[in-house]
């Protein structure tokens, strides 16, 4: 049997073509990949920054509204304790007149009423600071919350972009790759015709040549030597009996009947190979279709990841914010009113 050295070619052609369309496969998952390994990067990066604001912010708070003097066990620790120390008696509200010294009673003291003017207008003082501190934290938390939405959506616009290009580049090497095999097929389809239009040809030409030949058409005159008549050349000579005669046409139509199968082992051969072709396409484009399925489970995850960090991030920030302000309040006016009434 003889090798079909152009089927080969073209299975070589389709495995190079597979083998490129796999590489590029494989590019564009790791593209991917790279893709996702940086987006977490920058939200790890956005955390770790978020943590270190509200950080510096709880230290700035630290600093301005928890002071050391503000303390209610500030006297007892004081380092300027010496410099700021009095005489024994300076007057009636001196807070070194205890008890047992019998110097002052409760109530007794001559700025009683100033005094208690003085602590009211301080409390309203406190309340109104309080007030105006929570409506500035709440500002400002409103405006952070508002800039993170902002940011949340340009990443997600950008996300989109990017996989609608992804998208456009993966559907426009699929139609290349698709304009390519019809060229493929059209030019096989093309050269077959030519060879078989050929082979027909040589095969009329040849009968013919037979056909007009002294071969088949049995002329006597080719088997006279040069002798006369009873000098016969053997290699020339027609005068065979009926038997010989059907052998050879047997022999014919054997032949004739191996030229059908070869034709019809050809023609199963070529059906064979479109339909192969066939079921490549489909495995492409069902992978394909497999391939988008799993980018939007990846979408969705995603989304899902962001949507719990988002909820995550705010439940800390009100949990913050209400640990915030039902303790520091509180400490704050009793540190003021016991330094006061000292």
């Amino acid at each position: 049997m003889e090798i079909d050295k152009d089927a080969l070619d073209a299975q070589v052609k389709e495995r190079k073509i597979q083998e490129a369309a796999e590489k590029a496969e494989h590019e564009r998952f790791a593209h991917h990949m790279k893709k996702n390994d940086k987006l977490m990067c920058l939200l790890e990066e956005r955390q770790k920054n978020e943590i270190k604001d509200i950080n510096k912010a709880l230290t700035e708070f630290h600093k301005n509204f928890q002071k050391p003097e503000t303390r209610r066990e500030f006297d007892l620790n004081d380092p300027q304790a010496l410099k700021k120390d009095r005489p024994a008696r300076v007057s009636d509200d001196d807070p070194r007149c205890t008890i047992s010294g019998m110097q002052k009673f409760m109530g007794e003291d001559l700025n009683h009423d100033q005094r208690m003017r003085f602590q009211k207008e301080q409390i309203r003082e406190w309340s109104l600071q309080q007030q105006k501190d929570l409506k500035n934290a709440l500002a400002d938390q409103k405006l952070a919350d508002d800039l993170y939405d902002k940011f949340r959506i340009e990443l997600d616009r950008r996300i989109m972009e990017e996989q609608r290009k992804e998208e456009e580049s993966r559907r426009a090497v699929c139609t290349a790759t698709k304009n390519f095999n019809k060229i493929q097929v059209a030019e096989l389809d093309h050269k077959n015709e030519l060879e078989k239009a050929q082979k027909i040809k040589d095969d009329m030409y040849e009968i013919t040549c037979l056909l007009r030949g002294d071969f088949l058409s049995e002329n006597p005159d080719q088997a006279i030597g040069p002798g006369g008549k009873r000098n016969v050349l053997v290699d020339r000579w027609k005068g065979m009996n009926q038997e010989q005669l059907m052998a050879i046409r047997e022999f014919q139509k054997e032949q004739v009947l191996e030229k059908q199968r070869a034709r019809e082992q050809e023609r199963r051969r070529d059906a064979e190979w479109d339909r192969q072709r066939l079921q490549a396409a489909r495995s492409q484009l069902l992978w394909e279709r497999h391939q988008q399925r799993q980018d939007q489970v990846q979408r969705r995850d995603l989304d899902a990841v962001n949507a719990g960090l988002s909820q995550e991030q705010k439940a800390k920030n009100i949990y913050l914010k209400e640990e915030e302000y039902s303790n520091i309040p509180t400490e704050e006016f009793y540190a003021q009113f016991n330094t006061t009434t000292r």
